[in-house]
């Protein structure tokens, strides 16, 4: 019988050496690795999937509540003039809902890498796999529930009879952008999610002031100081440009958007590199 020649085998040696030492090696594997995780993270994706909706009573529905119920208590606030913000440009109920949807896809990519990670421990201290498998499996169930959740956004635009001009068609880019910049903020806290469990308990604390401090369910202030707000928090050009785009096609903030998705780029790669590296050393601590 023939015999396989195990020259031709992959070879993988470990070492003390950091990684960090070897970038071009490490930025090759990275990319090496991310390529082999495709299969895997389609078939964690599938099972993560089953596994949201298997017990559900509601099922899908779910995608839908929180953004809805929370659009709910601000039109109720603002029809009873509780609290006012003027003019919007659009009927307020639509504002505030295409506001909260994509504010619930961020948040939902913020949570993604370190609740898959983190459900992974007992399975990264056992096996050998691309650790960015659980990245991308996390990746895949955030646009699944984009899907879902444009089906509303579809809703919003035909129920208040808006006529969005062609610029809508961009709309998917810049939930896109809200995506990934999610994804990126919270593969740069995994490692340090793994290692305290004060990030995985104060994480929804954050996101929850983070929301008061972005113009989802308010214009965005137009004096200083708070007209800071949508110059140094890096969600809300996104949210003001998506919610544009869907609701009436157009885009005004056009140079901040190409500004801050230039920096998320650059923050995808670090948030990256942080977490092939800190990984490896982590699962050790576990593991031990």
């Amino acid at each position: 019988m023939p015999v396989n020649n195990i020259d031709s085998l992959p070879v993988t040696r470990y070492t003390s050496q950091s990684q960090m030492r070897s970038p071009g090696q490490l930025i090759k594997s990275m990319w090496r690795d991310l390529l082999r995780s495709r299969e895997l993270a389609w078939r964690l994706f599938i099972r993560d999937v089953n596994a949201q909706y298997r017990q559900s009573l509601f099922g899908v529905v779910w995608a839908f509540i929180p953004p809805i119920i929370t659009s709910l208590i601000f039109i109720f606030l603002n029809s009873r003039r509780v609290i006012t913000f003027g003019d919007v440009g659009i009927p307020y109920p639509a504002f505030v809902l295409v506001g909260t949807i994509l504010w619930q896809l961020f948040s939902e990519s913020l949570n993604a890498p370190l609740k898959s990670v983190t459900l992974a421990q007992p399975l990264l201290a056992k096996v050998n796999f691309p650790r960015e498998a659980l990245i991308l499996s996390a990746f895949y169930l955030v646009i699944f529930n984009a899907l879902i959740k444009s089906v509303v956004l579809a809703g919003v635009v035909l129920l208040f009879g808006l006529q969005p001009a062609w610029g809508v068609v961009l709309a998917p880019l810049l939930i896109l952008a809200i995506i990934v910049l999610g994804i990126s903020l919270g593969l740069l806290v995994t490692p340090l999610g793994l290692l305290y469990t004060d990030v995985t308990t104060s994480l929804p604390i954050i996101v929850q002031l983070l929301f008061f401090v972005t113009p989802v369910v308010y214009p965005p202030p137009q004096t200083f100081p708070f007209s800071l707000i949508g110059v140094l928090n890096p969600i809300s050009p996104f949210i003001i440009a998506g919610r544009d785009l869907i609701t009436l096609g157009t885009i005004s903030n056009l140079t901040e958007v190409l500004i801050v998705s230039g920096l998320i780029l650059v923050l995808l790669f670090v948030s990256w590199i942080i977490y092939r590296v800190a990984l490896p050393i982590l699962i050790e601590r576990i593991s031990a």
